[in-house]
């Protein structure tokens, strides 16, 4: 899918636009902040208020899941607080992955919970189980988070995209393997990949942008820009605003 998108040898101008006659809002990781995610859908709507007849985007970069106690209403608020006249979209997380193999496979279930899985199994009701051994306890889990899980968090879960284009610009959770064309990306790279795409400099045909990786205030270079701020521990949820060659924040 990605040929219909990026030429192989497509060289990104420093100067980059977003798709012209929109303007898009880009939000970093939430982490199961509902309050942090709520104050910035008000600063959203309240900044897109000028737009006018501007197509108005907005993309979420995904880790809804994890960590922060609300992590089940952060997904319902997703589901149901759609803010209006905004084309959403929504991009999957690692953790997502995470939250969504522990449900067929609980040999992931270690992982997960060392990854704040935990904090989302308590949001649905779901606390830590007795059992013999780890595996009985994390089956105990897994069948009742299948029976806690509404139909339309599994439907919203399992419907996460991987990547977003908008213009000059491409929006995935982690980044992208350097140097593979980017019709040739793997989904584990784009949810996972961290040290090697954040260090490097090279041409990705787009401007990337992502989350994934906690930075203290956002980190804007040539060919990605990073909005992870940290939300669950900093209380500062990014807002990353795109219109034509302009770029500029909205933070909580």
């Amino acid at each position: 899918m990605f040929k219909s998108l990026f030429r192989r040898n497509q060289r990104p101008a420093l100067r980059c636009e977003a798709t012209p006659g929109s303007r898009v809002y880009v939000v970093g990781d939430i982490h199961g902040r509902l309050d942090l995610l709520r104050r910035l859908h008000e600063m959203i709507a309240a900044d897109a208020a000028d737009a006018g007849s501007l197509r108005k985007v907005l993309v979420y970069l995904g880790d809804y899941v994890d960590r922060g106690e609300e992590s089940r209403q952060v997904v319902q608020c997703l589901i149901d607080e759609r803010l209006p006249g905004f084309e959403p979209v929504y991009l999957c997380g690692n953790h997502e992955e995470m939250m969504l193999s522990f449900l067929n496979d609980v040999s992931v279930g270690a992982m997960w919970m060392y990854n704040g899985g935990d904090a989302t199994l308590y949001s649905y009701g779901v606390g830590l189980q007795e059992g013999a051994t780890l595996e009985e306890r994390h089956l105990m889990m897994q069948r009742k988070l299948r029976a806690a899980l509404p139909e339309s968090h599994t439907k919203f879960l399992q419907g996460l995209k991987l990547y977003h284009v908008e213009g000059d610009y491409l929006f995935v959770h982690a980044g992208v393997l350097p140097g593979r064309p980017l019709e040739e990306q793997e989904a584990r790279d784009m949810l996972w990949i961290r040290n090697e795409f954040i260090h490097s400099g090279a041409d990705h045909g787009k401007c990337v942008v992502h989350g994934h990786t906690i930075v203290s205030a956002p980190d804007m270079r040539d060919n990605r820009i990073g909005i992870d701020t940290g939300a669950y521990y900093s209380g500062t949820l990014t807002c990353l605003v795109l219109e034509d060659a302009g770029r500029r924040l909205l933070q909580t």
